[in-house]
């Protein structure tokens, strides 16, 4: 959490810099897909990483490596030489790193706690995810303006030695290799391709990570949009931007503890539906407010349910997927929503400034059709794009319920 707090200060602050200075959401979305781009090639490889290293080390070695690239844009920015593209560039090799770290942290729950657990451990984990954004964003909201992007960046630098010196002491286990379930093969293709070949074998998962997929891909491509869409319906203020993180981090707080305390639904997948349509309807009702009270509102209600959805997916991957090789088959899981997404992250920005932009003025193709609605102001383009991702969020909450395999795969035990 302590790390995930200097993180959020930094990139939310970076979110300001860059928009005062280009104006442009494009700037702002290409964020998303330079930061998962090199992640999808890395997946083939992290998952053989995550089962067979050290994972403890994996995680401290994500913190070392993104708190080095920090330093090295704190020495940028103070020498007047940062540049939009060193963002892009280091938000891909971070990507890198931490995508191990999140794997080898997402790998390990299962052997840290029993299996009744599960639902409580991955709330904890978004309760630290919530507990950043309420903290993060807040503070940088009110310190951008004192001591600039350059000052937010030297409390992320000591954030990450604080969270590295504090894993240092922790005791992760980990599988014995005699243990660990390997390919029939020693072929590297197979090896690479272990976690594909589970998915085909159990068909209910497939179809589990296609609806959920999707869902991000909507979810993604909206939030892409998110900064842009605030900042320019509220005259760049960083202390709206910061108010409506701290009301997404409370409201993930609240819903992390509430998932908790009382372990969940008791069938996953109607968390996991009625969550999804949660954060449609919270989404629409925000890209069609125009005030900062409907936005705050609005986000409340909608960040509740992502733990929800979060925890409740999680949960059912942690017990139906074997621990020894969860790395393999969680890097498979995450590489197709990172591929759907990060085309999400591509099109936004693009989208948003060449197409709905022009077409939201007085003259402009959606002007007559929608323009009382959303508004010709700047940022109703971005408005517009963030509620056609909403319904389409909420409409594949309502497509769960017409989707027998997610039913089979709850009743079904653990797949080996």
């Amino acid at each position: 959490m302590i790390s995930m707090i200097g993180s959020s200060m930094t990139w939310f602050a970076v979110s300001i810099w860059v928009w005062q200075l280009t104006g442009r959401a494009t700037d702002l979305a290409l964020f998303g897909f330079f930061s998962q781009l090199p992640q999808i090639f890395m997946y083939l490889f992290s998952g053989t990483i995550v089962d067979r290293g050290n994972r403890k080390l994996l995680m401290i070695v994500g913190d070392l490596m993104t708190g080095v690239l920090t330093i090295i844009l704190l020495f940028l920015y103070f020498s007047d030489l940062l540049q939009i593209w060193h963002l892009y560039l280091t938000v891909a090799i971070a990507g890198v790193f931490e995508q191990c770290q999140e794997l080898a942290f997402e790998a390990s729950i299962s052997t840290l706690v029993e299996s009744q657990d599960y639902t409580r451990a991955t709330s904890m984990g978004f309760l630290a995810d919530s507990s950043s954004w309420i903290i993060g964003p807040a503070l940088a909201g009110v310190l951008y303006v004192t001591i600039g992007l350059g000052g937010i960046m030297v409390i992320d630098i000591a954030t990450f030695i604080i969270a590295v010196s504090i894993v240092l002491l922790v005791h992760i286990p980990h599988p014995q290799h005699s243990e660990i379930v390997t390919t029939q093969s020693s072929s590297i293709f197979e090896e690479l391709s272990f976690g594909w070949q589970y998915l085909t074998r159990h068909s209910n998962l497939l179809i589990l990570l296609t609806w959920t997929s999707l869902f991000w891909l909507a979810h993604d491509l909206g939030h892409s949009l998110y900064s842009a869409m605030i900042l320019a319906r509220s005259n760049n203020d960083p202390r709206i931007l910061g108010s409506l993180s701290a009301a997404s981090g409370i409201a993930g707080v609240i819903g992390a503890i509430v998932m908790g305390k009382f372990d969940g639904f008791k069938r996953r997948i109607n968390g996991i539906r009625l969550g999804m349509i949660g954060i449609g309807l919270s989404k629409i009702i925000f890209g069609l407010g125009r005030v900062p009270l409907v936005w705050i509102s609005a986000e409340f209600a909608c960040c509740l349910n992502l733990p929800i959805v979060g925890s409740s997916t999680d949960t059912i991957w942690l017990n139906k997927v074997s621990s020894q090789i969860q790395g393999r088959v969680f890097a498979t899981r995450s590489m197709v929503p990172t591929i759907i997404s990060s085309l999400g992250y591509l099109i936004a920005g693009p989208l948003a400034d060449r197409f709905f932009e022009p077409a939201r003025m007085a003259e402009g193709l959606l002007a007559p059709m929608l323009g009382w609605l959303f508004g010709s102001d700047s940022g109703s383009c971005c408005a517009l794009l963030y509620v056609v991702c909403a319904i389409a969020m909420f409409s594949l909450g309502l497509v769960g319920y017409r989707l027998p395999q997610l039913n089979r795969l709850e009743n079904t035990v653990s797949l080996e």
